[in-house]
Formats: C-alpha cells, sequence, structure tokens
C-alpha cells in the first residue's frame, strides 16, 4: 500500500506541488490524471524517493519513505517516463544489473528473470541487444527490470506513452495480471480510455493540489455525465473554486 498525506515541493519560484495526498491500496490500480505541469510526475518522484518532499509525508507499506528511503525502494518498482534501457546491453543484461542493484544473488536472480521472460512473453528477444528493441520491448524489458525484485508495489509514469495500439493492450493486460497477484499499482496518465479501461480508484490533480478523486463511478456521478473525459474537464474547472470534489473516500 501507497499512502501520501500532505505532499509539498517547490523548485525555485515554482510551486509544483501544494497539497497532495493520495491512497493507492494492494490488489487496486489507482490512476493519477492532471493537465501537463499538474504536479504528477513531481507527486510520483517524492513517492519513490527520487526525491525528497519539502513537507508531508510518505508511507510505503508501513515504511516512512524520507526516513528510510533505501528499504522503501526495496518495497517498490518503478518506470519512470521514457525511461531509457542501456542499448549495449541486452534485455537480460538490462534486467540482471537492477536485480543486482537490488541485492539478488546471482543463482535466485537467473531464475527470476526466466520466470519474467516467460511471463511477460520475451524469450524471442531478451538475449538481443535492446538497441535494436520495438518500442513494445522496451517497454516489457523496463517492466522486467522494475519487478524483478519481487516488490508489490508498482509505479507508472504514463506507461502507455509512444505504444501502438497492440502494445498498448498487451501492457494493459499485464497490469491487469499484477493486480491480480495483489499488487498496488499507482500510474500517472492523460488518456481517459486507458483509465477507463483499468482504474479502480482515480485521484485528479490540478495545480499541485487533489481536485477530485474516487471511483470512477462516484466520480462519475459527482461530477454528473457518464463521460470520463467531461468528468476530467469539470473537476480540473472546479480547481479554481474555493472547495475541492471528493467523491470517495479520503485519503
Amino acid at each position: 500500500m501507497i499512502e501520501a498525506n500532505g505532499l509539498q515541493k517547490r523548485f525555485g519560484d515554482v510551486e509544483a506541488v501544494r497539497d497532495v495526498s493520495l491512497r493507492a491500496e494492494d490488489g487496486r490500480i489507482t490512476g493519477l490524471l492532471g493537465p501537463n505541469g499538474a504536479g504528477k510526475s513531481t507527486s510520483l518522484r517524492m513517492i519513490s524517493t527520487a526525491i525528497r518532499p519539502d513537507a508531508g509525508q510518505i508511507r510505503v507499506d508501513g515504511i516512512n519513505v524520507v526516513d528510510a528511503p533505501q528499504q522503501a525502494r526495496l518495497a517498490m518498482g518503478v518506470m519512470p517516463h521514457n525511461a531509457g534501457l542501456y542499448p549495449r546491453l541486452s534485455g537480460r543484461e538490462n534486467i540482471r544489473y537492477f536485480g543486482r542493484l537490488n541485492g539478488i544473488d546471482r543463482e535466485s536472480l537467473d531464475a527470476r528473470i526466466e520466470h519474467l521472460a516467460e511471463r511477460l512473453d520475451m524469450k524471442a528477444f531478451v538475449d538481443r541487444p535492446a538497441k535494436g528493441y520495438s518500442q513494445g520491448q522496451k517497454l516489457k524489458t523496463a517492466l522486467a527490470r522494475s519487478i524483478v525484485h519481487n516488490p508489490r508495489n508498482l509505479i507508472l509514469d504514463e506507461p502507455t506513452s509512444g505504444l501502438d495500439v497492440m502494445a498498448t493492450r498487451a501492457l494493459r493486460d499485464l497490469i491487469r495480471d499484477l493486480r491480480q497477484d495483489g499488487f498496488c499499482i499507482l500510474f500517472s496518465s492523460h488518456v481517459m480510455q486507458e483509465v477507463a479501461a483499468l482504474c479502480d480508484q482515480i485521484v485528479i490533480i490540478a495545480h499541485g493540489q487533489v481536485v477530485a478523486r474516487g471511483e470512477p463511478d462516484q466520480l462519475r456521478q459527482a461530477m454528473g455525465s457518464e463521460d470520463l473525459e467531461e468528468v476530467f474537464v469539470r473537476a480540473i474547472a472546479k480547481a479554481e473554486a474555493p472547495q475541492t470534489a471528493d467523491a470517495g473516500e479520503q485519503s
């Protein structure tokens, strides 16, 4: 489980995150939505320990991310937006490198890579240099790399960006499978079709703060529209109002 309360972050004069609180539960997919510059990626970077919050608390499976960042990292798999692979290494070598960074012994790591290569349908390319990979093959390798240490929490920043239709569908199926396995999945996106297809819970951010949250049907009811895109637009419009919408249980 991932819990964040009252996150704040400034970069000089820019207030990137003003007040973000969220709760992503095990066995559920939580979508973090917002327009460009809303604070989505900054929030995910704070949760994943890439940057330190100016204020607020973050816990991953009860671990305080600020006080024990290395312990928290072992509980998370993180796939940043446009995360690159080492092009001269094979997929297997890319995954093995990250496994060793996470302290997995060689024998266990080899078995784990074989399992992931089978599960993610990577065996046809896993031993080829990553330089020649298709976008879908790169994404599968990046996903395997992020979960090689068998974390129970997965953070994905716009995971389907740049993918074709078939690769997008394959990734969605993989994410659903991980949910069935009990993973806590937190991902950012601005693609409403993707959100509608995957999310159990939605958190909408605008101007660095949460303006609406809840299950998809709760948000539809609260915003008076069956169309999730219209729900998103109305929630963003309400960001200028004194109070935010909160359709579901507070995080």
